[in-house]
Order: C-alpha cells, then structure tokens, then sequence
C-alpha cells in the first residue's frame, strides 16, 4: 500500500494534513461532551438550573460543531480517496496499454480486468474508510483511556478486562479472514475468466451444444468463490453481534458497580455516567479499528495485484533511434529467428527477406508454418530472438514505438472494431481525416456501396463486437480504417477471408492500382489472393522453402503446388 502512496497528488496531500487536524478537533470536541453531560446530572441533583444552562448551551454548541466538522471530514476523505483511485485506474490502464503481448498472457485479459476495477475499488474504499477511522479510532481511544484512568480504579479495571477480550477475539477472526481474501480476488479473476470466454464464445458453444458443460465450470467457480465470501461473512457476522454484546454487557456491569459505589457515597452519579459513556467510546473505538483492520487486509491483497501490474517491467521499450531521413516503406530481415517467451523451439528461423519500396509481397503456409508470427515482428507486437528487421533501413527496436507504428497500416486477423460510429471507428486511423478522406477510403475497401445504404450513413453506430454488420463488411471497414492512415506500409493478416471472390478480386486491382508507392504485404490462404503478388514466400515449420512469383514457384516449390493444386485445377492455373 505504501508503493501505492507515491501516486498522491500534492492537492491530496494537502487534503489529508487538512483533514488529520480537524479529525484532532473532532476527537477533542467528543471527549469534552461527557464531561459537561456529567456536570449537567450532578447539577440536576443539586438543583443548581444556572450550571444546567450554562453546560448545557456548551454540550449543544459541541455537538452543533462535531456535526459540521465531521461533514467536512467525510467530504475530504471521499475526495481524497475518489481522486486517489481515479490516478490508479489511469496509471493501471496506462501501464496496461504498454504491455506487449508476453506481459498481456502473462496476466491474462481477465485478471487485468479484475486489478483495474475490483482491486482498485477495494484500495478506494479502504482509503475512504481508513482515512476517518484508522486516526479518529485510535484517537479517541487514547483520549478515553487517559480519562477513565483518571476516574474510579475499579469501574477502570472492568474497562480494562472488556478491552483485553475485545482485542482477543479481533485478532482472532483477523487471522481467520485474512487468507480468504487472497482466495477472494483469485476466484472472482476465474469468474471474469469464464464469464467473458462464454460471451464471446456463444456461438461455439452453442454449435457444439456444451451449455451444460460450461455451466458447470462456471457453477464450480462460482460455489468456491461462495463458500469462501461465506466464511469470511460469517465470522465477522459473528464478530460484530459478539462486541455489540460485549458493549452492553460493559454498560450494565459500570452501572451494577456505579450504582454500589454511589450508594456508599465514593463516586457521584455524574462521574458514573461520564464514565460509562467513555468506556462505550472505547469499545466503539474499537469495534470501529476492527472494520479496519478486516478491510485492510483485502485491500493489502489488492494493492499487491495492483502494483504488479504498474510494476512490471515491460519487454519491448521504444527506441531512442533517430527517424530515417528517408521514409520508402522499405522492409528487410537479416538472420531472423523467434520462439515464444517461455517456448523451447524456435518458430522462425534463418529469416532473409528484403522487400522494396512498393513492392507487394505475399506469404502462404500451412496452418501453424509462422506467416502471422512473421508479420507480427515487423511492429514489434514480438520482438525477435535473433537477427535484425530494419524498416526504412533502421532496426525496429530503435525505434520510437509510435513513430514505427504511425508508418503501418495493420488489418488484423481477427477484425475488431470498436463501438461506436463507423466515423469514429475510421477517425481511429487517422484522427486528422476529413469527411471526404473517409468516403475515398471505403471506397477502395469496397465498402462505399454499403454504407451508403444505412440511414445514418458515416455515423451509423455499430454494437460491441460489431454484431449488426456482416463478417466481409467488417473486413471491409478495418481494411478502411488502415487505408485512411494513408501508411507507408500496408500489412493485411489474412484480412481477405471472409470477402466474396468478386469483391476480393475488386479490391485488390483498386488496392494494386493506388497504391503502387505503398509497401504491401499480404498473409494470405487464397491462391487468388496472392498470385499477382511481386513476390510470394512459402513457409513450412517456421522457415522458407520457397520464394518467387507464382509461375516460378509453381515449377519450383512443391509445397506451393500442393497448396495451388488443391484450390484450382492445374489447367486453370497454367492459363492465369
């Protein structure tokens, strides 16, 4: 929690010695109520109205004034632990945003999501909280003690036993809650786990009818997580009923042993009730510390996750190269090999490829061979094990991250859009783009024709997970969306499947015919997609077996002509 203390804002800082004195006042405003209710019941027994009046008027202006200075303590410390969290959850998501794809499995999507808004609400409310009760608490249980050592011995003694019981059976239950907390965050990281494979699996779940079988990991997860909330529930269920006892219990002992020690005039009837009401502000204080010190612990475990997260040092940095005076998209591997983190083989290896400015180069495989592994280096979504890629004759790890990137156009295997417009989506690729720089680019994504036939036209709005348009429109969007950047180097990962061979074909001639000064380079599994390319690489089991155009590659390559020959006859093919 400590580590966490450094992302305090200097107005928070501020707030908090604020408020540390007014929690003070506070403290000394409600020791000094029982001492004029005291004065007022000794003066009742007197008959002395003036002191009644007189003490009075000071009891009501004390509570008049605790009432204001407590509003003003709640006020700060929400504030205080408001803005607090509203900094983590913005270094976290931050911190997040720079994680490559090893730091990103390493968590999972799922405990990400937990530590930036569970864990972090736990932390919130925990500050909130501490900030009023972990001073005001032990405060006033000083200030109580220190009074009532100086009353009566023995009503002093029975105070003194109830506290040593209450502390006993506070650490007592502490000790019982704490490791289920750990427990806690973990189940509800599987529950988010689950939850969130089963939403954007639906279709496959029920293609394969396992509804049942998905439930039932589900329930399994969930009855942990159940079990576990229900015995930390249930011991401080028992923990708080068992002080309220012990409080009353207290009450009624002080004024048994008042009641006698009054009948044998050593002690006055106000003093007996001062004192009572001390001792209820000791247990108080106490049963207060007691939400505390549960809270803590969970938020401890909390704050641990948390600063794993902005702890964890991230494996692709940018670069402190300086940007190429020339800019061609030009693209070269020397000597490239790679294998996953933490992987035992290599799935690249003895990469050579150098791709010219505006050239289009095509990659094909079996399933498994390392096209998408291959493409993946070029933005540093991975870096390599060994050798180098220079991207306009620079090594990408030199690099500024955004300045690389800023020069690619990436259509990702799996196509995502974001909800919202189809405007929005497209201002994504380029923030600066107008009206017209849209409608161009989804014209040569082929996907004008299509949007001009909804209502709302660029601002048509599109659900999460782009559920209210087609596969091949999506397609056709992300592909507008990289088109927009107006990039140096065009990446397409298999970006073509889901588009029809006519609008594939379309596509492609208008792609070949503007932008013939862009560098091209397609991930494909259709021979048709490729074979105009300028340059094809075959890839089998992570190294090249192939390379040339698609008449050589046919004569030469036999896994290319397996490939071929299994999509279009080979009379079709000697005639294209």
């Amino acid at each position: 929690m400590l580590k966490l203390l450094k992302y305090f804002s200097l107005a928070q800082w501020i707030g908090l010695i604020v408020m540390l004195g007014l929690i003070f006042l506070q403290t000394q405003i409600t020791m000094a109520i029982p001492g004029q209710l005291g004065t007022i019941i000794n003066a009742v027994t007197d008959g002395q109205r003036d002191v009644i009046w007189k003490s009075g008027g000071i009891m009501f202006a004390l509570a008049i004034s605790e009432v204001f200075v407590i509003i003003i303590i709640n006020y700060l410390s929400s504030h205080i632990g408001s803005g607090f969290a509203k900094t983590l959850r913005h270094k976290t998501f931050e911190k997040v945003q720079q994680f490559s794809m090893d730091e990103i499995s390493g968590f999972s999507t799922a405990s990400l999501i937990t530590r930036c808004t569970n864990d972090i609400q736990n932390v919130q409310m925990t500050i909130t909280m501490s900030l009023r009760m972990l001073v005001t608490a032990p405060l006033m249980a000083i200030s109580a003690i220190l009074k009532i050592l100086q009353s009566d011995k023995q009503l002093s003694l029975i105070t003194m036993i109830a506290l040593f019981v209450l502390v006993a059976l506070i650490i007592t239950c502490v000790t019982i809650v704490v490791p289920k907390f750990k427990h806690i965050q973990k189940y509800t990281d599987d529950i988010n786990m689950l939850a969130r494979e089963n939403l954007t699996g639906l279709r496959v779940i029920r293609a394969f009818n396992t509804e049942d079988e998905e439930e039932e990991k589900f329930d399994n997860t969930n009855k942990s997580l159940t079990h576990t909330q229900k015995v930390v529930e249930n011991v401080m269920n028992l923990l708080f009923p068992t002080m309220n006892f012990l409080n009353k219990t207290l009450s009624l002992v002080i004024v048994w042993v008042g009641s006698y020690l009054i009948a044998r005039n050593t002690i006055d009837i106000g003093t007996v009730t001062t004192f009572s009401q001390y001792s209820v502000h000791i247990l108080m204080s106490f049963l207060t510390l007691s939400m505390v010190f549960v809270m803590i612990p969970r938020a401890l475990v909390s704050a641990n996750r948390i600063n794993e997260v902005l702890q964890t040092q991230v494996k692709i940095r940018s670069g402190t190269g300086k940007t190429p005076a020339v800019a061609d998209g030009s693209i070269t591997f020397s000597d490239v090999s790679f294998a996953y983190p933490h992987g035992d083989e290599n799935v690249l290896e003895n990469i050579n490829l150098d791709i010219k400015p505006g050239e289009t180069w095509a990659f094909i495989g079996s399933t498994g061979s390392g096209k998408s592994t291959l493409i993946n280096l070029i933005p540093r979504f991975f870096d390599v094990s060994t050798g180098k890629i220079l991207v306009d004759g620079m090594d990408v790890r030199d690099y500024n991250l955004k300045e690389l990137r800023n020069k690619i156009g990436y259509i990702s295997q799996k196509t995502l859009l974001f909800s919202g417009s189809i405007r929005e989506n497209l201002l994504d690729g380029n923030p600066d783009a107008t009206e017209e720089d849209m409608w161009e680019a989804l014209r040569i994504a082929q996907a004008k024709d299509f949007v001009e036939t909804l209502d709302e036209g660029l601002d048509y709005n599109l659900s999460q997970g782009s559920t209210n348009v087609s596969g091949g429109q999506k397609q056709r969007l992300s592909i507008a969306r990289a088109l927009i950047k107006k990039p140096e180097i065009l990446i397409f990962d298999d970006s073509f499947s889901a588009l029809d061979f006519k609008t594939d074909q379309e596509l492609r001639s208008t792609l070949s015919t503007l932008l013939d000064s862009t560098t091209t380079i397609i991930v494909g599994q259709r021979i048709g997609t490729i074979m105009n390319s300028d340059r094809i690489v075959v890839l089998d089991d992570g190294k090249i077996v192939g390379m040339g155009t698609h008449k050589e590659l046919l004569k030469n390559c036999p896994v290319y002509q397996q490939i071929a020959y299994s999509q279009i006859s080979k009379e079709e093919l000697d005639n294209a």
